[in-house]
């Protein structure tokens, strides 16, 4: 009997940029347009390095992330996508994103060129529909350019578009922020995306922090909760803390990372969880194009997860999902016990942090809000019943249950 192959998503890191946002921590570069051509061949020849390891796989999802990929141009983004077609597995059902700001992706005959090569999925980085906070946070495209580009995925032939917004910008009120709301379900993408602002260290808006007025901690509670009942009402199922989707476009290749799947990354700063192997590889593009060419070392690190740490990922992040997790599931997968998580979780219910459907529990809009302390609470209380069973082990007593 013929063995399925298991499924693969590849990851494919673009580290090219117009300019860098001031909220960015991702590696990115701006400004480096003759690095392009280097860049794209030593993808290509980690791909092809890559790819018998990859053999008792299929490739079912493959991902353009950023920077911005559209800026590397469809010739260079053809050629990667041929590389894939022709040493992977492949699906021919396989979910291709591309991500894209709106300044470089308003022609629909790149598009069509693009979704001939095999993509299928476009996510467009469009943050705010106000002309004047997209300004403030560095972007370099306007409202009018992402009606543009909109227009072009459509006409381009591309039916699955998703949308990036985020919230709890520098002077954003709720008006502003149900206004872009609106404008933007109002463009029907199957996919939206909504980020609260993350002021992280290191960022030009690290250092420009107190000089701006930043919506509080309450502002953007509210806007958030307010997000989830307006795209509900639009026909957006949630379906991850920051994820909603019309029925039937839900990302296949982010609930990879939320599911615990395999996905192999490739490019500066990629991580990957594949064979069992967490790993990273160097945040710098002339030292990770030297390694491909030279056959030297391009990772960051490199660990191989334990069970112990495999069964806390699946619990923190199935809570992050508004799937949730269940009973049967979790004992099944972890084979320990799912009575310190369900204490923790009973005791959520009634102040609406969480509620149970059958054997399986969910966390609320309002528990996604604070879903670190939960889920902080549900591991501190999987790890004091791992002690205590363990400590009765070693006194002989096998009576605890």
């Amino acid at each position: 009997m013929r063995q399925q192959k298991r499924p693969l998503g590849l990851y494919l890191h673009i580290p090219f940029c117009r300019s860098k946002c001031i909220y960015c921590d991702f590696y990115s570069l701006p400004s480096a347009e003759d690095r392009m051509d280097r860049y794209a061949a030593a993808l290509c020849r980690h791909l092809m390095e890559t790819a018998p390891q990859a053999a008792p796989y299929t490739v079912d999802t493959v991902y353009f992330g950023g920077g911005t990929p559209s800026y590397l141009g469809v010739k260079r983004l053809k050629k990667l996508l041929k590389t894939v077609e022709k040493h992977y597995a492949l699906s021919r059902e396989a979910e291709v994103t591309m991500e894209a700001n709106p300044d470089s992706l308003r022609d629909w005959r790149d598009v069509r060129a693009l979704r001939r090569a095999g993509v299928n999925r476009i996510s467009l980085g469009v943050q705010s529909t106000d002309d004047a906070e997209l300004k403030t946070i560095g972007r370099v495209h306007t409202f009018a350019q992402v009606r543009e580009a909109v227009d072009a995925v459509r006409r381009g032939g591309v039916k699955n578009l998703s949308l990036d917004l985020i919230y709890g910008l520098p002077d954003q009120t709720m008006e502003r922020w149900q206004a872009t709301l609106a404008q933007v379900a109002d463009l029907g993408p199957e996919h939206l995306s909504c980020y609260g602002l993350k002021v992280e260290e290191g960022t030009p808006l690290w250092r420009m922090r107190e000089s701006l007025v930043l919506p509080d901690d309450d502002l953007q509670a509210d806007m958030y909760l307010w997000a989830v009942d307006f795209l509900a009402r639009r026909g957006y199922e949630q379906y991850e803390i920051s994820n909603f989707a019309r029925p039937g476009f839900a990302s296949r290749h982010n609930l990879k990372y939320w599911t615990l799947q395999e996905y192999a990354g490739f490019g500066p700063g990629a991580h990957s969880d594949f064979g069992g192997v967490r790993y990273a590889f160097v945040r710098d593009l002339a030292a990770y194009c030297a390694g491909v060419e030279s056959g030297g070392s391009i990772l960051s690190e490199s660990e191989r997860i334990s069970d112990r740490e495999r069964h806390r990922e699946y619990l923190m992040l199935g809570l992050r999902t508004a799937a949730g997790i269940s009973r049967r599931a979790f004992e099944s997968r972890c084979r320990t016990s799912f009575d310190p998580i369900e204490g923790v979780l009973e005791k959520l219910a009634a102040p609406g942090y969480a509620r149970k459907e059958g054997d399986r529990w969910r966390l609320t809009p309002v528990g996604f809000l604070v879903s670190n302390q939960i889920i902080g609470q549900a591991l501190e209380a999987l790890e004091t019943e791992r002690r205590r069973r363990a400590e009765a082990a070693e006194r002989g007593d096998y009576r605890i249950r």
